[in-house]
């Protein structure tokens, strides 16, 4: 009943139409109430007919009369059945969609808020998953409830109270099927919702894989994984069938217990029904009438079964889903600090006319868990219009400062100030601009792609930075030019023309502060001149972070940061970090050696001479 509760409030926007489908469904209760009325008076009428004639009296006047009257009363309430039960069925479709959408739409929007640490921990798949399979559940439960709630609820007040008035003994027995078949329901249901959430474990986690191998199917075809990636799967779906065929027996022989008890209740009531027909107390139409409102009262009792039964599949289904959505963002991102607006020059002496730097970074602190430190007391400014470059071991941190920079994750302690970053993140990622080692291209064209990050652009602009970022060479070879359709993840380019076009997205972003992150590394020499043309055009006059991993680009920049262990080691400009005899230092000299192990150690620092 609590998750039912819960998913009320939950889609309170869609009460009218519980409202309309619950009233479609007291009408169809009605007329299907009357028919019992309607067929016994109909026997009673028959009965007294064919004594006459048997009598030798003839019809009673008025006989035939009465019959078709009371057929056409069949007739009516059969026709009012069939037209507003199909007008409430019409109702619960359009409701059990809107609460598809609103269910799904909120859960993206929960997605959407949630930062970067949950997904460290989730697959994509079993995200997916988790939302068809909870939503699915929940839908078809809520649709289907909606609809038998009341019917339930007013067949059995009118069968007890019916039966209550012609023998008080049939109501009592009636009375007590419901408390002990809602019993041993109940006790089927505990086992069977603990057997429900091992089976949807291993769904989401098979479901997960499946979205994962998918989506790198060359790596899985180009290390011959095929039959691993499957016998993985197929493990999982065979613990799916031993669980249920776990469940399924002990579900079916409760169900046996249930219903053996439900027809040793019904015989004693249509026992019951049978001698005081024989003894004269029940008119041959009073049986019938009575025989088929016991009929009608069986359906509650059996649909109360059903009821709890799906009720606990939608418990189950829907645990996962309220578990996502009761996820707050600022608990699941940890304890810690994110970036803020760069706060103006003050107090006495303070130089007003000086520009401020465009992003700062004081005592910064971070480590992906509690026991690992990336970084530690990490300091520097990068000025207005300053190109400045990252430099140190692979996992030395790099890659997790833009992180922190885009407030992707909460820092454990310091601060960082970005110039006009506003009061939220969007705010502060609307004026950071980024290019990814991975150009990460959605399915649509490649001006949308484009266009991402300002998707009212008009099409000039999007041509325009598109011929700055050398994208207009290739999309003209393209069947539908820049409205090609570049498939999953930009799967019909090549690496070059990924890039090329993440760097046109980044160009028409047009943000004051630009992020590269070894945004030409996995290029070959053409497409990276190709690329690296376009970032130089990019970064003019554009304050730029580098992470880069050739010395030519590092060698070009304003200052270099070097980072040993999570720590800055050195601040300055190439030529000062050169005589050093820091990591810049080490690394020319190493670019210059033909030693193998020279070359291993230059590979360390992600870096090409």
């Amino acid at each position: 009943m609590t998750t039912i509760l819960r998913i009320l409030r939950f889609t309170r926007t869609l009460t009218p139409y519980y409202l309309a489908i619950m009233a479609a469904a007291a009408v169809v209760t009605g007329a299907g109430i009357a028919v019992p009325f309607i067929t016994g008076a109909a026997t009673d009428v028959v009965v007294d007919a064919v004594g006459s004639v048997s009598n030798g009296s003839g019809i009673p006047d008025g006989a035939i009369r009465s019959v078709m009257l009371l057929a056409l009363a069949l007739l009516a309430a059969s026709l009012v059945e069939t037209v507003v039960s199909n007008l409430g069925g019409y109702w619960g479709d359009v409701m059990s969609e809107r609460m598809r959408t609103i269910l799904s739409t909120r859960y993206f929007e929960q997605l959407l808020t949630l930062p970067q640490r949950y997904y460290d921990n989730e697959l994509t798949g079993t995200i997916v998953a988790r939302l068809n399979r909870s939503i699915t559940e929940i839908t078809g439960f809520m649709k289907t409830f909606s609809n038998m709630f009341v019917t339930m609820l007013m067949t059995t007040v009118a069968v007890l109270a019916i039966s209550a008035w012609h023998y008080w003994p049939l109501a009592l027995l009636l009375l007590l099927a419901y408390p002990a078949y809602l019993w041993l329901t109940a006790m089927t249901s505990r086992k069977w919702q603990r057997i429900e959430r091992e089976k949807n474990e291993h769904v989401d986690e098979a479901s997960g894989r499946f979205a994962e191998v998918v989506g790198q199917i060359r790596v899985v075809k180009s290390f011959a994984r095929e039959r691993g990636e499957l016998d993985r799967f197929s493990r999982h779906f065979g613990e799916t069938v031993r669980l249920a065929s776990e469940q399924s027996r002990y579900w079916h022989t409760m169900d046996a217990v249930r219903r053996g008890v439900l027809n040793l209740i019904f015989f004693a009531l249509y026992a019951m029904i049978f001698v005081r027909t024989v003894m004269g107390h029940f008119t041959p139409g009073e049986m019938v009438m009575l025989i088929q409102l016991m009929a009608m009262a069986r359906q509650p009792v059996q649909n109360l079964s059903w009821v709890v039964d799906t009720a606990q599949r939608a418990a189950a289904g829907s645990r996962s889903y309220f578990e996502v959505m009761d996820l707050d963002p600022a608990v699941v991102g940890g304890p810690g600090s994110l970036p803020r607006s760069a706060e103006p020059a003050s107090g006495e002496g303070a130089d007003r006319s000086a520009p401020g730097a465009a992003v700062s970074f004081k005592r910064v602190s971070f480590g992906y868990d509690e026991r690992t430190e990336v970084l530690g007391d990490v300091t520097f400014e990068v000025r207005p219009g300053e190109r400045i470059a990252f430099v140190g071991e692979s996992g030395g941190g790099k890659t997790t400062l833009v992180n922190l920079l885009l407030g992707l994750y909460r820092m454990r302690s310091g601060s960082i100030e970005v110039a006009g970053a506003g009061t939220d993140l969007a705010s502060l990622r609307s004026s950071i601009g980024v290019v990814f080692q991975d150009p990460s291209l959605f399915s649509g064209t490649v001006a949308e792609n484009i266009a991402y990050g300002r998707p009212g652009a008009t099409r000039d602009e999007i041509e325009a930075v598109a011929r700055r970022a050398a994208v207009d060479g290739f999309v003209s070879k393209l069947p539908d030019g820049y409205d090609t359709v570049i498939g999953e993840r930009g799967m019909k380019l090549s690496g070059g023309q990924k890039q090329r076009i993440a760097v046109a997205r980044a160009m028409l972003k047009d943000a004051p502060i630009l992020v590269l992150d070894e945004a030409t590394s996995a290029l070959d020499t053409r497409s990276e001149r190709l690329v690296q043309a376009g970032l130089d055009d990019l970064m003019r006059q554009r304050t730029s972070l580098i992470i880069a991993h050739r010395l030519s680009t590092i060698a070009e920049v304003d200052r270099i940061v070097t980072l040993r262990d999570g720590r800055i080691d050195e601040i300055g400009t190439p030529a000062e970090l050169a005589e050093s005899g820091g990591i810049y230092a080490e690394l020319l000299a190493l670019q210059h050696s033909a030693s193998r192990a020279d070359r291993k150690r230059l590979k360390r620092f992600d870096v090409i001479g």
